[in-house]
């Protein structure tokens, strides 16, 4: 059984309201954020602490208060330190789909034909408009459905009145070109990150070489393949953890380790805490270990 899925073709909250909200902080099974892209846009929001947020080929350092708009398609993913973040993620097709308001401003940011600004900073009029986004989902009442509607429409429009966008060119066009290459690497990993798997095998997915697909491949996740690989059967193994009964040994074994040392020895690499630590319960903050029984 897989547990960590893509998320591409994931149905967003309910048919007639695909919105989801997720608070996120160090006991979150997820509180890293490996790379992924979707068909939804999200917005992420730093509540505290520091979240560096790679976006395509770009990476930016969020701190409290900052937001970001990451648009369908977008490779992205994400390492907090010390910090609490939240997420929405939402069909913004499906919201739009029945409106005749701005068809043809609508058409050109759904088709990719200008690029809506991802980063906004704290204060800003249309980070203060996103916190009431997340404030009204984060703590829904009646009327939420239409709070939300409105609250997405009025971010659209202030986005389109301050010209928080740019027009899509070649440059763009052809940087998009490699990043796709770059995502067959990465559905490999997540179609079969329980299978061996080898660095000639992941290259050829982005048809390059070894050397210019590791070059390539650190430049934007930070990691080399192989680190990430493992970095992504981990947090598989932490869902597994927590979500099934499965024991350690079979959880090494569907995560694509077949030596249980080096499962425990690589588990704890990344997450500080053997995986009988963290299945208890136990998570690392900061310097010492935390537990929750």
């Amino acid at each position: 059984m897989r547990y960590s899925d893509c998320q591409e073709h994931k149905l967003r909250g309910s048919f007639y309201f695909p919105i989801e909200f997720h608070h996120v902080d160090g006991s979150h099974p997820r509180y890293q954020m490996p790379f992924h892209w979707h068909m939804d846009y999200e917005l992420l929001r730093v509540v505290s602490g520091v979240f560096t947020l790679s976006l395509d080929a770009e990476t930016l350092r969020l701190h409290a208060g900052e937001v970001v708009l990451i648009p369908d398609g977008v490779l992205h993913g994400g390492m907090p330190a010390d910090c609490v973040y939240e997420c929405i993620d939402f069909d913004l097709t499906a919201f739009l789909q029945n409106s005749a308001v701005g068809t043809r401003q609508l058409d050109d940011i759904l088709n990719h034909r200008v690029t809506l600004q991802n980063f906004f900073p704290a204060g800003s009029a249309e980070a203060e408009l996103i916190h009431r986004l997340f404030d009204t989902l984060g703590h829904p009442a009646v009327g939420v459905e239409f709070l939300t509607q409105g609250l997405i429409f009025e971010l659209l429009g202030l986005l389109l009145q301050n010209q928080r966008y740019t027009q899509a060119d070649t440059r763009t066009v052809r940087g998009n070109q490699r990043i796709c290459r770059l995502k067959n690497a990465l559905r490999l990993i997540r179609e079969q990150y329980g299978d061996p798997l080898t660095l000639e095998q992941l290259s050829a997915a982005a048809e390059m070489s070894p050397k210019y697909f590791c070059r390539f491949f650190a430049a934007l996740t930070g990691r080399t393949p192989i680190d990430y690989l493992n970095y992504y059967r981990v947090e598989c193994a932490c869902t597994q953890l927590l979500y099934s009964d499965e024991s350690v040994t079979e959880i090494a074994l569907t995560c694509g380790f077949n030596d249980l040392s080096y499962f425990v020895k690589t588990f704890k690499r990344y997450k500080g805490v053997t995986p009988k630590q963290f299945r208890r319960g136990e998570i690392l903050c900061g310097s010492k270990t935390c537990c929750d029984s």
